[in-house]
């Protein structure tokens, strides 16, 4: 049966079009877009065929059409966690945001460092309806010491590697996994923060934490390992991404890369680009997170970063606790916040309202971007695509309200805020999974 979804604005950032269409869907893809007052210099409006009297037609006037957002950075917690998260969790907050494809953290309970686990990540995700992906561990145990069986692990379906929350000390290992997993075409990512500088983990060395009488964790912990292995990658000529970038140097390092040759990308969540340090101050343990919010200086380098190009994606590093692991106070309470379900109103609210990015653009940094450098299917809103969508509503407004989320996850600074925009409807493989409506 044929499905309609008629008069939204359909605004794909890979064709540059942006104009008012109906898109026709049949098994799983798009298989007719009708195009109607269009601003795409080169595309005519298209004469309307008439609709099969068995189709399931929805009305979208008023809102936007876009490619299904994609979050490379997850923390489903499954398996061994699933105290603070689970697959089926995780992918109904995902759902709720608007994402339609999650790329899972290998640090899980065990490790996920071999192919039967890699296996059980995917096969449970297959069932919750939206993509489920994850990467693998770069290094046996997270233990830093002895690779992974790289060749094996993306044989049972491993996208991309990382020991994210660990930083690789040893170079020789780094440069190992980077010539590995240039020759079996994945990315790798990094986390960046060399511990022999930090203090305390979680909050920025800086005045705030000197205020709290916190050491604290500098800039420099990251600045130094993201030029070391800007630098292996480009030697190496692997597909690294810098994950959840957080410095203005690491963000010039990251270009200063790219104008060299070298395959470096970088991630930013929406809470390093959206708050700083003195955030802690008023949410405590809720802005306590790995890299930490970071100065105004550094802030302003990220949005410059994400306007520009230098940083690629947008990526939330939804990272759920329980209630309990956040509430032992800044020194010893648990890293991270969730995400997935404040992004895009987070992100319409400070990017695109205030002028900062337009609405293509984030698009494109939250759905398009993520799928090339991690080699994810679809995206595109042409003919023939797969039909995973995210149907947003502008005009929709109201305060964040965790005690409503679908993640078991609670713990967020944005609680309360006042935030415009939300996902309403969101598509997988063409069949609706998510309604606000």
């Amino acid at each position: 049966m044929v499905k309609i979804i008629k008069n939204g604005r359909v605004i794909d950032p890979e064709s540059r079009f942006d104009g008012r269409a109906d898109l026709w869907i049949e098994n799983g893809k798009i298989q007719k877009i009708v195009k109607k007052d269009t601003k795409a210099e080169s595309d005519g409006a298209s004469d309307a065929p008439s609709i099969p009297a068995d189709a399931e037609v929805l009305d979208a006037e008023g809102l936007i059409v876009a490619p299904g957002l994609v979050d490379v950075h997850v923390h489903f917690r499954d398996p061994g966690l699933t105290y603070k998260e689970d697959i089926e969790t995780g992918a109904a907050a995902a759902k709720a945001g608007g994402f339609t494809t999650g790329v899972c953290m290998a640090n899980t309970k065990p490790v996920a460092d071999t192919p039967e686990i890699v296996r059980y990540i995917l096969e449970k995700g297959a069932k919750t309806g939206i993509h489920v992906e994850t990467c693998a561990a770069v290094s046996k145990g997270f233990q830093g010491k002895e690779l992974t069986d790289m060749d094996a692990l993306k044989e049972a379906g491993a996208i991309g590697f990382t020991d994210d929350g660990i930083p690789l000390m040893s170079e020789k290992l780094v440069k190992e996994a980077m010539e590995t997993a240039k020759r079996l075409n994945v990315p790798l990512s990094f986390h960046e923060e060399d511990p022999a500088f930090i203090f305390n983990n979680g909050i920025n060395r800086g005045p705030v934490s000197e205020q709290l009488g916190i050491g604290g964790s500098p800039a420099l912990a990251e600045d130094s390992m993201v030029a070391r292995d800007c630098m292996i990658a480009l030697h190496t000529g692997a597909d690294v991404d810098i994950q959840h970038i957080s410095s203005r140097n690491a963000v010039q390092m990251v270009g200063l890369a790219k104008k060299l040759g070298a395959h470096v990308w970088a991630e930013v969540t929406p809470h390093h680009f959206t708050l700083d340090e003195t955030a802690v101050l008023e949410y405590g343990t809720l802005a306590k997170m790995n890299p930490p919010l970071r100065s105004s200086a550094d802030k302003a380098a990220l949005i410059e970063g994400i306007q520009d190009g230098t940083i690629d994606m947008i990526a939330t590093d939804h990272a759920p606790h329980s209630e309990e692991e956040k509430s032992r106070g800044l020194a010893d309470s648990a890293f991270g916040i969730v995400g997935l379900e404040t992004a895009f109103p987070v992100l319409y609210t400070f990017l695109v309202k205030k002028g900062i990015l337009s609405l293509e653009t984030l698009i494109e940094r939250m759905a398009i971007a993520p799928r090339r450098v991690f080699g994810i299917e679809g995206g595109y809103l042409k003919e023939g695509q797969i039909a995973d969508l995210a149907v947003l509503d502008l005009k929709a407004s109201g305060n964040v309200q965790p005690d409503r989320f679908l993640s078991k996850g609670r713990s967020t600074p944005f609680a309360g805020l006042e935030v415009q925009g939300e996902n309403v409807m969101t598509f997988v493989n063409g069949k609706q999974v998510y309604s606000r409506r």
